[in-house]
């Protein structure tokens, strides 16, 4: 009980400084931002409100203005159910990618944020073209 009662402390702590020390929006004009809100409505993050991956996940969705759906796999039966069943384990963050009639599940925070920067972050696009 004491080691859930410290999880739920310390999880609640990391999103007090998240939300204390988040970086500023990307700035784009209205139709490029309505081009990026388009490309991310094929777009879902399954993920723990306190997990530190996820924290660090959406803290790169709020950087890069990224309207994507973030679905709670903890406290939301049919989300983790989803997960479980489509994606093939319950293990978060997650963003579920759905391009082409196909759907791909894309696991570790890491590969997560490189993904999002270099489809979404204009300094990143420049450099690779």
């Amino acid at each position: 009980m004491f080691i859930k009662a410290l999880r739920v402390g310390l999880g609640q702590l990391i999103v007090g400084i998240d939300f204390l020390t988040r970086p500023g929006k990307l700035k784009r004009s209205p139709a490029e931002q309505a081009d990026v809100d388009a490309a991310t409505e094929s777009l879902a993050l399954y993920q723990f409100h306190a997990c530190p991956f996820c924290v660090k996940t959406r803290r790169t969705l709020h950087k890069l203005n990224l309207n994507i759906a973030l679905l709670d796999a903890k406290n939301d039966v049919a989300a983790r159910s989803r997960l479980q069943s489509e994606g093939g384990k319950v293990q978060v963050p997650c963003l579920r990618i759905e391009e082409g009639g196909k759907t791909r599940w894309l696991y570790e925070s890491k590969a997560i944020i490189a993904y999002l920067e270099q489809r979404f972050d204009p300094a990143l696009a420049k450099q690779t073209a």
